[in-house]
């Protein structure tokens, strides 16, 4: 329910331990003390009371996709045998979703290998960078992929589909279904909820509109088109690593964001496509808003260039926490020192924010914050050393403004959003190790988005 509501005694990310009303969606006073009639109260003990958690960059169809898709990569599957066993493992006669592969398993993927792994069945794996789609031959055969004409249908010499499909989403998941109604996000709100996330900015292209009706409870920033119910964030510009573009292409689709007054978001996981979105930003300048995702392989040389064009980057150091090996592994020795920066592009001046970029990402906050403390591996192999930050300079990176990710972090005062977190500890203790089992309960708008069993108020 919607009530004033008086937390007290709660302590604010500056450490002072005050009392907090809110009404009407809305902070509505701090003080040391506040002594009111017929307000409901809840007795904080000290414990922390945060403005939200953002997720700066995540995709919520895909995330919820997730859960009923079978897992087809490390730590979970390692071999082509065990790959066999998890497909031939999925029940019904329907089509086979897989997600998370590594070639680390079976080699690259298409039609041929899956073949040789599942019989009977149609079956379409993503790959765990989430720009690749694997289909079987029946796959091709049901979806027609002959008379596709799309860039993203990969083909080989004799022009005939391999079943693999870049960037095409979207397509598949129309193409697929007589009814492509996109997975509700309910449950999928619930989970974020209880991580003390109130707000998210989902990073695919489309799918806005769609997106405001499928039920989450957060409030929402796109980088798809613009649509009543969403924020705009700024537009999504995937470079294809598969297919670089030419840089003149490039700079044209910034050029037309920028024309609108929209700023740009550019999608780069390597070293070419950084440099190469940065040529673009040469050519025709940046305006604020401008931001970079991942930018997973970050060369020292592109780092004053970045400061320069006063752009930000949203990073995911969960990623470290869960292919930190396979990147010591497979990782050209020469990027490994730049992966996933963090420490030298705060150092450089650089606005950085966190997001999780789930489900290729670990959609749990805190465990971006520990992954970005330690830089630890699953074999606690450490990864970049100098790129390590405090637990309450990563936690800021949760705290910015959606529109402005790495800027100033948000706090609890009078006339903010009653988005609010409230914590079962003082902050010092939580960051010390950090947990969403923390989290006592999460308000957005100034309603219980979520509560551990056995919160109440006092």
């Amino acid at each position: 329910m919607s009530s004033r509501i008086l937390f007290r005694s709660v302590e604010l990310r500056s450490r002072e331990i005050v009392d907090v009303l809110i009404g009407d969606g809305a902070v509505q006073d701090v003080a040391p003390r506040l002594d009111l009639d017929g307000v409901a109260e809840v007795e904080g003990r000290g414990g922390a009371l945060l403005p939200g958690l953002h997720d700066h960059h995540i995709h919520l169809f895909a995330t919820a996709a997730a859960a009923s898709s079978v897992i087809c990569g490390p730590p979970q599957v390692r071999t082509p045998e065990q790959l066999a066993i998890e497909l031939a493992g999925v029940p019904g006669a329907g089509w086979v979703r897989g997600i998370g592969y590594d070639e680390s398993v079976a080699g690259p993927l298409d039609r041929h290998v899956l073949d040789g792994l599942l019989a009977g069945r149609p079956i379409r794996v993503q790959h765990r960078g989430g720009s690749l789609w694997s289909l079987n031959s029946l796959a091709v055969e049901a979806l027609n992929l002959a008379d596709v004409e799309d860039a993203g249908v990969e083909r080989d010499e004799a022009g005939r589909p391999t079943g693999r499909l870049w960037r095409m989403d979207h397509w598949l998941r129309h193409a697929i279904s007589d009814d492509p109604t996109p997975p509700a996000l309910s449950a999928l709100g619930m989970r974020l909820a209880s991580f003390g996330i109130t707000g998210v900015t989902d990073a695919s292209p489309g799918d806005a509109a769609a997106l405001v009706s499928a039920g989450l409870r957060q409030r929402l920033w796109s980088m798809g088109e613009e649509t009543a119910g969403a924020e705009v964030a700024p537009r999504k510009i995937v470079i294809g690593d598969h297919a670089l573009p030419a840089i003149d292409d490039l700079a044209a689709d910034i050029a037309a964001a920028h024309d609108e007054g929209r700023p740009v978001a550019l999608h780069s996981v390597t070293r070419d496509s950084l440099l190469l979105l940065l040529a673009a930003f040469d050519d025709v300048g940046a305006i604020p808003g401008d931001r970079i995702e991942h930018a997973a392989v970050c060369p020292a040389e592109a780092i004053e260039r970045i400061r320069y064009h006063g752009l930000t980057v949203v990073t995911q150091p969960s990623l470290l926490g869960t292919r930190g090996d396979d990147y010591l592994d497979t990782v050209d020795s020469d990027d490994v020192p730049h992966l996933w920066r963090y420490g030298t592009l705060l150092d450089a001046g650089i606005p950085v924010g966190l997001s999780s970029d789930a489900p290729y990402g670990d959609l749990d906050p805190w465990h971006t914050i520990a992954a970005a403390v330690t830089r630890t591996a699953p074999s606690g192999r450490v990864l970049g050393a100098a790129e390590r930050v405090t637990a309450d300079v990563a936690l800021a990176g949760f705290l910015t403004d959606p529109g402005d990710p790495g800027g100033p972090p948000r706090e609890v005062r009078i006339g903010a959003p009653a988005d609010l977190v409230l914590l079962d500890s003082p902050l010092s203790e939580i960051l010390d190790k950090p947990s969403a089992t923390h989290v006592r309960t999460t308000f957005i708008g100034g309603y219980t988005a979520f509560g551990r069993e056995g919160w109440r108020r006092m």
